[in-house]
């Protein structure tokens, strides 16, 4: 955004919280006190709108802005395609002028081509979503995700009355995605500022305690040893198995459920060499 257009703006900086304030730093950690509004510039089927709509109510927007769209009906496709967000998003929709948001917003246009070099501006430099979401995350301010047509998207002209410019990674073969499939991929890569809780448990999951894992690498080399496995192997072996659940993470779950089966294993093992020497037999894996 300009200056000319922030001089036209109301100030709404009075009283904001100074950068060392620790809800200026909380905040900065999770959603936006404005969230993202979405517009759709002269989008042409119906259905991409209610995708859109859909993907927004999916990953926690309402405002959705659309500049010349096409009529929408309620028995349309546009709301067959909004699944529960025709029940919010979609018909709370706004139509509004291009110039409208371009001096009321921070914008970010996306666009599918870009220029690889500074020779022009117009598509350059850009960033990717995940890129975006980062630098957002710094800022707490109204932000206008600018999407264009299905079939040309956005022109230079518009790009360059916008402020930043985003672009998916995609096979350089075919880059260009669907306007319902970009904007559901954008909002996807942004729900960190957007979706204060999902459906999914937390991702951190709690390691079991380490006596128990312990005890796994014990029962391990007794299965080693159960097993007759070479000598010389079991050092790296027993080593290779530490670093893997190391690697993994295991949960409680995991390791007792590990442990009864190496448990039984062992047992079984065990009893298996006992009877042979019953039976005066050699053991013809440990040979």
């Amino acid at each position: 955004m300009t200056d000319e257009r922030a001089d036209e703006m109301p100030d709404e900086t009075d009283g904001e919280t100074p950068d060392d304030d620790p809800e200026q730093t909380e905040r900065a950690s999770g959603p936006r006190a404005h969230k993202p509004v979405v517009v759709v510039v002269e989008p042409e089927t119906p259905g991409n709108i209610g995708t859109i709509a859909r993907a927004m109510k999916n990953f926690g927007l309402y405002d959705l802005k659309l500049v010349n769209p096409p009529e929408l009906h309620r028995d349309g496709e546009a709301y067959g395609f909004a699944g529960h967000a025709r029940e919010d998003v979609l018909p709370n929709a706004e139509t509004v002028t291009f110039e409208d948001v371009v001096q009321n917003y921070h914008t970010v246009g996306f666009t599918g081509i870009t220029n690889e070099s500074s020779y022009s501006h117009d598509r350059f430099p850009f960033k990717t979503p995940v890129e975006l979401k980062e630098d957002l995350k710094t800022v707490d301010t109204k932000t206008a995700l600018v999407f264009g047509r299905e079939g040309k998207g956005l022109s230079n002209d518009e790009l360059a009355q916008l402020d930043e410019v985003a672009s998916i990674p995609a096979d350089s073969r075919y880059p260009i995605l669907n306007l319902g499939q970009a904007a559901t991929v954008v909002l996807y890569e942004l729900r960190d500022l957007t979706v204060e809780e999902t459906q999914l448990p937390d991702v951190e999951h709690a390691r079991a305690d380490e006596p128990e894992i312990d005890r796994l690498y014990d029962y391990f080399a007794e299965f080693l040893d159960a097993s007759h496995f070479p000598e010389h192997q079991r050092d790296r072996s027993e080593l290779m198995f530490r670093r893997l659940f190391g690697r993994a993470h295991p949960t409680d779950r995991e390791v007792k459920t590990l442990l009864g089966l190496f448990r039984r294993a062992n047992e079984q093992l065990r009893e298996r060499e006992d009877l042979l020497d019953e039976l005066g037999r050699t053991d013809r894996w440990n040979h």
